[in-house]
């Protein structure tokens, strides 16, 4: 099985496309303002978003991108005006990680994990 895509909600899909396209996805699907579908800059997977009247209750979505030269690139997109709730830092799971949301409140983890993404130390063998 491999996983193909994830979609969020938004009410503003055209804004939350700009946002996207700033974070460095590209527009493959455009049917705007109902929905867009995003191909990531590295790998197979894509990514969607879908017009909703109003968004879901409760924390909302998080969603992962994973960058090998983290800094740099959060640097870059504070200079395109993205705010982050928190600049990169190594945490305990051995991830480096900075944290920010997107126009609809969705929780963004921009991170370099390395092997460790799927090998941490602990992993089950």
């Amino acid at each position: 099985m491999n996983l193909n895509q994830v979609t969020i909600p938004s009410i503003h899909v055209e804004k939350a496309t700009a946002f996207y396209q700033t974070l460095g996805l590209q527009l493959i699907v455009d049917a705007l303002p109902r929905y867009v579908r995003f191909k990531c800059p590295n790998g197979d997977s894509t990514f969607s978003i879908h017009k909703v009247d109003s968004l879901p209750n409760g924390q909302g979505i998080s969603l992962y991108f994973e960058e090998e030269h983290i800094d740099e690139y959060v640097n870059s997109l504070k200079q395109k005006g993205i705010i982050f709730s928190s600049d990169p830092e190594d945490k305990s799971w051995l991830w480096r990680e900075a944290h920010l949301y997107d126009l609809d409140g969705n929780h963004i983890i921009l991170y370099k994990a390395g092997n460790n993404r799927k090998n941490p130390p602990w992993r089950i063998h």
